[in-house]
């Protein structure tokens, strides 16, 4: 559909970083415009005209809705009744119901570290995806600056000292509960599981809202956990 693929340049980053400011105030505007860019930044790897896409963890429909205008078959799949979006199915991300290769790219954007098995979810979303098929996987990494999600920076303080810190200043608990509904995943977890899943081949690593000249920061263990603000691992099922 003469999609181009996402230009990863500073500018890039900076218009990401100011609409990440808005996420709480008008989170609408937020997620339209990361649905937009996660879309040009997959269309670099996959043709989506035509395609069967699985949304996993995707309830309320912005990136289902970008995958569609770019001609894909798209479906989504969530455990929370309550965020899914209209034709969207209720399931686990751990136990996704669909056949093994029944789709052309299953794709997931941050909901790995809300899941207590990253890994299984990884392996399910390799499973249903067809034998030459792309599987996009993003990802916030726990010690990045927003690991803790609407708890951070106090995270680094530790989950549970985090969750009270942020019930003292807005009266109210977190959305996201450390260990309940967010769970520590690191960077080098994911490149390992990349590395050694029997079904796929790593096709790139990506530091998912920064410049491409950042790319290299990714082999520097302990330093990207603190540096990479959010993880893209683009990975193609085996034959």
């Amino acid at each position: 559909m003469g999609d181009t693929p996402v230009r990863a340049d500073l500018a890039r980053s900076l218009r990401l970083f100011r609409a990440f400011r808005s996420e709480q105030s008008d989170g609408d505007a937020y997620y339209t415009t990361l649905a937009a860019d996660t879309a040009a930044q997959l269309v670099g790897y996959a043709d989506l005209d035509g395609r069967t896409v699985l949304d996993v963890g995707g309830g309320p429909g912005y990136f289902a809705r970008e995958f569609r205008r770019r001609g894909a078959r798209c479906v989504c799949v969530d455990v929370n009744a309550g965020e899914l979006a209209g034709g969207g199915l209720l399931g686990s991300a751990m136990d996704l119901p669909f056949r093994d290769g029944s789709v052309d790219v299953c794709f997931s954007s941050n909901v790995l570290e809300h899941v207590p098995d990253p890994w299984r979810m990884a392996a399910e979303m390799a499973r249903v995806t067809r034998p030459g098929g792309l599987i996009f996987l993003a990802y916030t990494n726990w010690l990045s600056p927003w690991g803790g999600h609407e708890t951070s920076p106090w995270h680094y303080l530790g989950g549970e000292l985090a969750a009270r810190k942020y019930h003292e200043k807005h009266g109210r608990p977190p959305k996201n509960r450390y260990k309940e509904s967010l769970y520590p995943v690191s960077v080098a977890a994911g490149l390992r599981w990349a590395r050694t899943a029997a079904e796929v081949d790593l096709v790139d690593a990506i530091p998912r809202y920064l410049p491409w000249w950042y790319r290299p920061m990714l082999k520097v263990p302990i330093v990207r956990e603190f540096a990479t603000w959010n993880l893209v691992l683009v990975l193609r099922k085996r034959p």
